[in-house]
């Protein structure tokens, strides 16, 4: 017993010390999201708009740079990246599988079709494409998600391969429905397209951060209310239900609540891949599986994680700016390669 309490002793320590090091590590990004940019470079500006009465120093221009620019950016790269980390835990823990994420089983590209769908018609038919931009998205998402869920299950239990492979099928499908929107599409559509097949956070207003906020809380409440429950799944489906828990119901809500988040943040940044692949997998690396400490780890490292990549977005071709699925990708493909060699190893 007394073994058992200092493993989970240490356990906590290493919990708080990763939790108070991503923490620092926001604090890095924000000062670098909101005092760094094409405008030029000034610590003071980063911090300033936490005491407004220091703004008398700076001109009109470089305040709006940072209220109306910056600070929004900030706040949505850390959105964006909390939502696609906790995502990306809740669907492996559902899977109980750390290659399964949002983005590799066919999530975001079924809120990325919906998106470019609604962009195409929009502008054609004179929608409201910012608001309904974000329940376009979600109904994408849902609706693969569900389709992926029905497809790969076997047995009454989700098989991880088909799973895998099923996304592999529907990510090349909506790739080919993205490309023949993309064909019939004017210009003014054509270039929203490709900004939401790339990603980017470029686009980030009070405005469409305000549309999409309410389903990203929904989205970040649902999930983490069901962390202890997520924890249980992990036993195995037969073992939670023999523990009381209502397997079926929980596997609805998941698959609802990470649709929301999903569908909430490609409405607003497009596609960013891996993210929710290889944050959980760095959390479990620290503090070892329990979904408790995972999620919300994950939650701080997603944020930190995605405000340092827009940086270099920003930054590595100055005073352009690569689209931010490009910097996720070039790092997330090589892990996930990574992960698919691993498993190999131990089944072999």
């Amino acid at each position: 017993m007394e073994n058992v309490a200092q493993f989970y002793s240490a356990q906590q320590r290493l919990f708080v010390t990763a939790m108070l090091s991503s923490g620092a590590l926001i604090l890095l990004g924000a000062l670098l999201s909101l005092g760094f940019g094409p405008a030029g470079w000034d610590w003071q500006l980063a911090i300033a708009w936490l005491h407004p009465s220091s703004f008398e120093q700076f001109t009109n221009l470089q305040i709006n740079i940072v209220t109306e620019i910056r600070l929004p950016r900030f706040c949505l790269a850390m959105l964006v990246g909390l939502v696609l980390a906790q995502t990306g835990t809740a669907t492996q823990a559902l899977c109980r599988n750390p290659l399964a994420d949002p983005s590799i089983i066919g999530v975001t590209a079924g809120a990325a079709v919906a998106a470019v769908m609604m962009i195409g018609v929009g502008y054609q038919y004179n929608i409201d494409v910012a608001f309904w931009l974000p329940i376009a998205s979600f109904i994408g998402a849902l609706s693969v998600t569900a389709l992926v869920a029905m497809l790969s299950t076997r047995g009454g239990a989700i098989n991880v391969t088909n799973l895998i492979l099923v996304g592999v099928a529907l990510n090349a499908l909506a790739f080919a429905v993205i490309g023949l929107v993309s064909f019939y599409a004017d210009d003014s559509a054509l270039r929203l397209i490709n900004y939401w097949t790339m990603g980017s956070l470029a686009g980030a207003t009070w405005s469409t951060l305000f549309n999409a906020l309410p389903l990203m809380l929904i989205s970040i409440v649902g999930l983490y209310s069901l962390n202890k429950k997520l924890n249980v799944l992990l036993l195995g489906e037969s073992e939670a239900k023999y523990l009381g828990l209502d397997v079926s119901k929980l596997k609805h809500k998941t698959v609802i609540f990470t649709a929301i988040g999903v569908g909430a943040t490609v409405s607003m940044t497009g596609m960013i891949g891996f993210i929710g692949l290889i944050v959980p997998h760095i959390s479990r690396m620290i503090v070892g599986p329990k979904i408790t400490y995972v999620m919300p780890l994950s939650m701080a490292i997603g944020a930190a994680g995605l405000l340092l990549a827009d940086w270099a977005a920003r930054n590595v071709v100055s005073p352009a700016e690569l689209p931010i699925g490009i910097i996720t990708a070039l790092i997330g493909a090589p892990f996930f390669l990574y992960l698919l060699i691993q498993q190999r190893s131990k089944h072999a």
